[in-house]
């Protein structure tokens, strides 16, 4: 498929070169000319110089062939617009926006424009490393409401189907990692010892699912 990228930073330059190597067309944008040696002298793509949310310059990128488009310059408001611009005006369905202001990520998020909120991301995987017990963050939507949580249980929930543990918290299973593959659970999944399990819960949730998860099952349910 054809990608357009608005903005070749670190992330905008390994996006394209990762892009172009798994076989895509891609064109990048920015507005800095300079900024293309990022990509490389074997990069096979094309470059565009100027503003990414203008239709010339979008034009030029190839914008009305295009089959996703993402703006990552440094911008907040740059991004918005020129995702906004590639979705409404030239139709383009995959679309993202990288947003530096989780404020405003929540709020473009419900206007129907895919975010990447890199705020909200650096600081759950930062917590990750800092805090080695209890639950891990793993993802966390636009609005920070739902997380996707690696969660460790007591020894006791090992050997039980999966499932005891939609039932007995608020959370749900979404998969787990056995032996570094992952898998989807159904009703017939047993934990095992050394199961990595990944839960989707709310915020409001994630202290209670973890208390839960941190006691045998059987004293639970007493």
């Amino acid at each position: 498929m054809h990608v357009v990228i608005m903005g070749c930073g670190r992330v905008g330059s390994s996006l394209a070169t990762d892009l172009e190597a798994a076989g895509h067309t891609v064109a990048v944008i920015d507005q800095a000319r300079e900024a293309f040696r990022r990509l490389g002298p074997n990069f096979k793509g094309k470059t565009v110089t100027g503003v990414g949310f203008d239709r010339d310059v979008l034009r030029e990128a190839g914008i009305q062939d295009a089959d996703a488009f993402a703006a990552v310059s440094n911008g907040d408001n740059s991004n918005i617009l020129a995702a906004r611009v590639a979705r409404e005006t030239y139709g383009v369905q995959n679309v993202v926006a990288r947003i530096y202001d989780p404020g405003r990520a929540e709020i473009y998020q419900r206007l129907g424009i895919p975010t990447v909120a890199t705020v909200l991301w650096a600081t759950d995987q930062i917590l990750r490393r800092l805090l080695p017990e209890g639950s891990r963050s793993e993802w966390r939507d636009a609005s920070g409401t739902v997380q996707l949580c690696e969660m460790h249980p007591h020894n006791d929930w090992y050997g039980r189907q999966i499932l005891l543990i939609d039932e007995m918290t608020p959370a749900r299973v979404a998969f787990i990692t056995r032996l570094g593959v992952g898998l989807i659970p159904d009703q017939h999944t047993v934990l095992q010892q050394g199961d990595l399990i990944h839960v989707m819960v709310g915020d409001e949730d994630i202290a209670k699912t973890e208390e839960i998860l941190a006691n045998s099952p059987d004293g639970e349910r007493k």
